[in-house]
């Protein structure tokens, strides 16, 4: 939690500090796992990183390799979940027009149905 330094705390911040207690379904030093209060799917987890970064518009060149880790956490967490052979989709919101509503970043893993294209 050392990289954690929001202006004020998210709701990600108090699960991160323990605050607010969540199931942790995966968890190492660079993001944390636990599913979505409101699911859109059978399978609906949010993955988040343990350093605030507010949107994807605020990372920068050294948070590369830990958005890169997001990625990989979510296609483990896909596979532990046994939904990785039937397909899931990885959703990144940004800002309000974009879905973002707690800003700290966040990768949605959304999987157990068909999904449509366009999205929502």
């Amino acid at each position: 939690m050392q990289d954690y330094n929001p202006p004020s705390p998210t709701i990600f911040g108090k699960i991160l500090s323990g605050e607010i207690e969540t199931e942790i379904i995966y968890e190492d030093d660079y993001c944390i796992a636990f599913r979505d209060i409101t699911p859109v799917a059978p399978t609906h987890i949010l993955i988040i990183p343990t350093k605030y970064i507010a949107t994807i518009n605020d990372a920068t060149e050294e948070d590369a390799e830990r958005l890169g880790h997001l990625m990989l956490a979510g296609a483990a967490i896909a596979k532990a979940q046994g939904c990785a052979e039937d397909g899931y989709r990885l959703v990144m919101n940004c800002n309000k027009d974009g879905g973002q509503s707690v800003y700290h970043i966040h990768l949605h893993l959304i999987a157990g149905r068909q999904m449509t294209w366009p999205p929502g």
